[in-house]
């Protein structure tokens, strides 16, 4: 099964190459991977495999696959029907087609993830490949890009589905939650119970229902056949819209018995079928028609599934694979017709089964097999459920009655489609016909032996029975014997419903101009569509009204909405929910009281301060009395980390500060003005108390050992350090760190972009690129710095270059040393970062810009490019070395002359950290300093 999925990616990845090589017939060697996939099946049908590697066992996230009953019927399915659909791409597309080797790279990549997904036995695994699938038919039904219908119908299809997906998600966790394990087959077993599960259970149903477009959900499919006739006989006839049908017949077995299952399963999917049905006899577009029969097909599936009885998912079974084999294959033909006559309008269409016999004798077959004709396999299933529904367990006459009604709109849709498509309607062939081509052999071949093997099962499904049987021998049976698949059982109940059905389809079709004119106006179903406009259009008003409201341009008033939002929330969820019985002491020790001292005098003259430079200064102050309390508390790590980001932080915005005015203006005090300030005050009040509360309750709650207590231990055990806080960065938060550090990488860019207009000033510029008006004599050995001699002489200080000259080589090696003692003592990646980049902003501040590249002479980005390359390179090198991705390989070699050597992947992490800190700190000194540097420059000469 993992050589299959992996065979499947790598076809994937290849596509577009073999496409560029060989054209359109690269599809012929796609086709070879579902193929070789089909012959594995067959050969491993009736017997039972699984698979559980190990991925992320903390989460539960476990690569568990398994081949059972049910995931052979689907397996085989998707990848028979997933290869013919290949071979049938490589005549149905020219060589000319726009974006050919992405679209076989998508419809192969689907046709891998629908096989993960239905080979899944972990739920979290089976919804990966369940939004994999969504996101591919999102990118495959909107193919043709260009055009406005093919993107509209490929949003429609994603948001739809996916919202289901998320419902599904929820129910996903809490249904693992309650049963202790994420594998379906463990759940099935040993179903749990309570109001949470039946919830649960409904939020899966939401997530299959929407997959399976069955009514409300049922708008997205008609829209999506704007996609590619293959992606139609693919997606929406085989694959995709069985994801759904394979999910309610996973948990049938387990909880068709819960409230809510029945009545929403049997409900809705009996409406889809008869409502679905009746929309398709007011269609004109072939393809359509097919649509809305297989969104009638689809609700028979989950009525039949649903009813939770052996004898009803044995004819569910027979029903999907007979639906897999005649919807693809009409689609197929639909194609043909459209791809050779430029049409699918039925009243442009006549006189073409004349015109192409061949043709119309496969679509005739598929069509009666989609009608529930003998001897086809659509029959002997369509049989199998008259007689499951005869015993069910609840409403046996309503649903048989129903049945009965879905299943006349069935032949009536399908004897319409072979007369719009086929017949000659009484006047010569149209235009269209007339000067349409005959299809090739290769053309025609998929949809000839799809529907020659609707009626070879048909005949064999006796043997078909023996593949079925397993599956629904898993529900409790139905009825006094079990149903076996056979072409005749005498003359029953099933047979005479069947004749009515017949009889009923072809009179409904002879009495079409009646029935029309006595049929409601507007469609059974409702304007879905409208609907889904016109709540796309509620969303988008209500999403610009509150963004006016809350969002008024003014950075003030976003910022007060922020913090009320912060102060009110919290506060009424602890009024609402009880404050806990917190006890709170004011201080510890002396220290604590003199430290909170030194930080609330700054904090309020910050706040009468006009001076912009000295309100910086005294937030500094309470940043550095926040580092004083790690440092009391036994964090020493963190104090050096606050350190070293309040001062670096000092340094910027002391760069943009100079660029503004030194004191910030005041107003004339108002009556309006006193009254927001007044606002202010409070609402800061209510931040702090708020913040506090947040923390003491936090405290408060706790009822378990801190987890902080096994820290050490694991620390040194697992990620081969003594020091927590870095193994944590490094190791076991590695995946976290690797996004903060993106996110550091991010706001450097950002930065350089908001400053540079075409490219960042990156590049080292050095004493000898300065114009030469600028240098002031010829370099000398000094103590001096180089790049001093281009600053201006009013700016420089002697002492403040010495000084610098003879401290940045220490400081730098203060950095390197916190970087290789950070695993086991305070320091690490991040700390020995900041500080260099302390020393290079030391540089810079003595020396102007040009000392920067007289110091480090290498671009800011590729030192960020490195930095990201080397800290994700060490999921490569952790998983090359045996251990988890991104998490820490140990390696322990002696050697000559330094004896014993202990080498920790996570080193190789951290130096990618340090570097990003160092690329991100000289990107801001040549953005906001530097290049300030440049413009006052200009201004000079």
């Amino acid at each position: 099964m993992i050589t299959l999925l992996v065979a499947y990616l790598i076809a994937a990845a290849s596509a577009p190459l073999l496409v560029r090589t060989w054209g359109r017939n690269a599809f012929y060697a796609l086709a070879a991977v579902p193929a070789a996939g089909t012959v594995w099946a067959a050969t491993a049908w009736g017997s039972s495999a699984t698979v559980d590697a190990r991925w992320v066992p903390q989460l539960s996230m476990n690569f568990a696959l398994r081949y059972d009953a049910l995931a052979q019927i689907l397996t085989v399915l998707v990848l028979g029907v997933g290869a013919l659909v290949l071979v049938y791409c490589a005549r149905y597309f020219r060589d000319s087609e726009p974006r050919l080797g992405l679209f076989a790279a998508e419809l192969t990549a689907f046709g891998g993830a629908m096989l993960g997904l239905v080979l899944s036995d972990n739920m979290l695994l089976l919804y990966i490949f369940w939004e994999i699938t969504t996101v591919l038919s999102f990118l495959l039904v909107g193919h043709y890009a260009e055009r406005a219908t093919s993107r509209q119908a490929a949003t429609k299809a994603l948001l739809v589905t996916t919202a289901g997906g998320l419902a599904m998600l929820v129910g996903i966790v809490a249904l693992g939650h309650q049963a202790g394990t994420y594998l379906l087959s463990e759940i099935v077993a040993d179903p749990p119970s309570g109001t949470v599960v039946n919830i649960a259970v409904v939020l899966l149903l939401i997530g299959a229902l929407s997959k399976s477009a069955i009514v409300p959900f049922h708008f997205w499919l008609p829209g999506a056949m704007a996609a590619p006739t293959p992606v139609s006989a693919y997606l929406h006839a085989a694959a995709m819209v069985k994801a759904g049908i394979f999910l309610i017949a996973r948990l049938a077995p387990a909880f068709a018995t819960t409230p809510y299952w029945r009545p929403l399963v049997l409900t809705l999917g009996l409406v889809t079928m008869i409502l679905a049905g009746w929309r398709s006899l007011r269609e004109y577009d072939l393809k359509l028609v097919l649509a809305f029969g297989t969104v009638s097909q689809l609700g028979f599936m989950v009525l039949l599934m649903g009813v939770g009885t052996r004898d009803a998912a044995l004819a569910g079974a027979a029903v999907v694979v007979a639906h897999a084999l005649f919807k693809s294959s009409l689609f197929m033909v639909v194609g043909i017709i459209d791809h050779a006559a430029g049409t699918r309008d039925m009243r442009e269409l006549a006189g073409l089964g004349r015109a192409h016999p061949v043709l119309a004798i496969v679509a005739v077959a598929a069509t009666a097999s989609m009608a529930g004709v003998p001897p086809f396999i659509g029959f002997v299933g369509k049989e199998a459920a008259f007689d499951a529904l005869d015993h069910a367990p609840v409403a046996a006459i309503a649903l048989l009655t129903g049945m009965t009604v879905g299943s006349i709109f069935t032949v009536a849709y399908s004897v319409r489609f072979l007369v719009g498509a086929f017949a000659g309607k009484g006047r010569e062939p149209t235009r269209a016909v007339a000067g349409m081509h005959a299809p090739g052999v290769a053309l025609l071949a998929a949809p000839a032996l799809l529907a020659a093997a609707g009626l070879a099962a048909g005949f064999a499904s006796g043997w078909i029975d023996t593949l079925l049987a397993p599956y629904a021998d898993t529900l409790t049976y139905g009825g006094p014997h079990p149903y076996h698949l056979a072409l005749w059982h005498g003359m029953t109940l099933p047979v005479w419903l069947t004749i009515v059905v017949i009889a009923g389809g072809v009179g409904m079709f002879a009495a079409r101009s009646t029935l029309k004119r006595w049929g409601p106006d507007r469609p059974p179903l409702g304007n879905a569509d409208r609907v889904y406009e016109g709540a796309l259009r509620l969303a988008d008003r209500i999403s610009l009204r509150m963004t006016g409201t809350v969002q008024r341009g003014s950075l003030p008033i976003t910022q007060a909405i922020i913090l009320a939002t912060f102060a009110v929330l919290p506060a009424a969820t602890l009024l609402v929910l009880g404050v806990p019985d917190v006890q709170v002491a004011g201080w510890d020790s002396p220290w604590q009281l003199a430290i909170g001292v030194l930080m609330i005098a700054p904090a309020l003259a910050t706040t009468v301060l006009r001076n912009r430079l000295a309100a910086v200064l005294m937030v500094g102050f309470t940043g550095y009395g926040m580092a004083m309390l790690f440092a009391l508390h036994g964090a020493p790590d963190l104090a050096l980390t606050q350190f070293l980001v309040e001062t670096l932080l000092l340094v910027v915005f002391v760069l943009v500060l100079r660029k503004l005015p030194a004191e910030a203006s005041v107003p004339q005090p108002t009556r309006r003005m006193f009254r927001l300030r007044s606002a202010r005050i409070v609402l800061s009040g209510l931040v702090g108390i708020t913040v506090a509360l947040i923390g003491a309750y936090a405290i408060g709650s706790r009822t378990a050992r801190p987890i902080s207590d096994a820290m050490p231990e694991a620390a040194y055990n697992v990620g081969g350090g003594k020091n927590v806080v870095n193994v944590l960065l490094v190791d076991i938060r590695a995946w976290d760190t690797l996004g903060e550090i993106s996110v550091l990488l991010v706001a450097a860019t950002g930065v350089a972009s908001l400053v540079f207009r075409h490219h960042r000033l990156g590049g080292a510029l050095r004493v000898s690129d300065a114009p030469e008006e600028l240098r002031n004599g010829p370099a000398t050995r000094s103590l001096r710095l180089v790049g001093s001699r281009i600053s201006d002489p009013r700016t420089r200080s002697l002492v403040l270059e010495m000084t610098t000259r003879l401290v940045f080589p220490t400081v730098m090696v203060l950095s390197v040393y916190f970087f290789f003692a950070g695993h086991n003592h305070p320091g690490g990646g991040f700390a020995g970062g900041l500080t260099a980049g302390l020393a290079l902003t030391l540089r810079y501040l003595a020396g102007g810009r040009y000392e920067i590249g007289e110091t480090l002479s290498i671009d800011a980005g590729k030192i960020l490019g490195a930095g990201f390359l080397l800290a994700a390179g060490t999921a490569a090198v952790s998983l090359m070395m045996g251990a988890p991705v991104l998490s820490s390989a140990i390696l322990e070699v002696t050697l000559p002359v330094l004896g014993h050597v202990k080498l920790v992947t996570a080193l190789f992490f951290d130096a990618g950290v340090y570097l990003i800190v160092v690329g991100m700190t000289l990107d801001i000194l040549r953005s906001l300093g530097a290049h300030l540097d440049s413009r006052a420059e200009v201004k000079l000469q």
